[in-house]
């Protein structure tokens, strides 16, 4: 990945988040095996809507984003790697969903962060969430303090590692009886799959653009 400096990155991202976005049916290859589509079609009509964040921040010279491991007792998507993010409340906007429920769980993100725009729309059928991802940015890393009570481990992969085609790869995963290829991605022991990792891919996608 070429070197950008902070302003110039964050102002890139920004303009390129304004323009047409790749879309959903584009990061089809980390979809489940099973998932039919699904992520990219039209919510149930009973779907909640929910809002996460990828917040962007320099760290050792290179770019981090952080994600957190959930608390295998939780009852929806237990022991997954997810953004920070959760149920918009009513009368808040999805930015505004986005940056409480980061607070929530990782403490708070400072006072500098700039929202630079969203992401594509898709819906989380497991657990029928409509969600918008939201991207901001950070000029250094949060004191980050994550909630024991919604993350069981805090990571902090940079773009860099998570470009890494070698970090590609796909696990068995066994729901009601039957078996089903799930493509990941690898960050140390973990598996970032499901909706974290198509959400990933469309970001990726940008960045990649925005430094070959």
């Amino acid at each position: 990945m070429n070197e950008l400096s902070n302003t110039d990155f964050h102002e890139m991202l920004r303009q390129r988040l304004a323009a047409s976005l790749p879309g959903i049916a584009r990061c089809s290859d980390f979809e489940p095996e099973l998932a039919y589509g699904r992520h990219q079609g039209p919510p149930a009509h009973d779907a909640r809507q929910a809002a996460v964040l990828l917040l962007v921040y320099p760290c050792e010279g290179t770019y981090r984003i952080p994600l957190t491991v959930r608390p295998v007792s939780m009852a929806a998507h237990g022991g997954q790697v997810s953004f920070p993010g959760g149920e918009i409340e009513p009368g808040e906007t999805v930015e505004q969903a986005a940056l409480r429920e980061c607070c929530e769980e990782l403490g708070q993100a400072g006072d500098d962060v700039e929202l630079l725009g969203r992401l594509s729309p898709l819906y989380v059928f497991a657990s029928n969430f409509h969600v918008t991802p939201c991207v901001a940015w950070s000029p250094i890393r949060p004191e980050f303090m994550p909630n024991a009570a919604e993350v069981a481990n805090l990571l902090e992969p940079s773009i860099v590692e998570l470009l890494n085609p070698e970090r590609r790869g796909e696990h068995l995963i066994e729901r009601r009886g039957v078996r089903f290829r799930v493509p990941h991605i690898c960050y140390g022991e973990y598996q970032i799959w499901g909706a974290t990792s198509v959400i990933l891919a469309e970001f990726l996608q940008i960045i990649a653009e925005l430094t070959c």
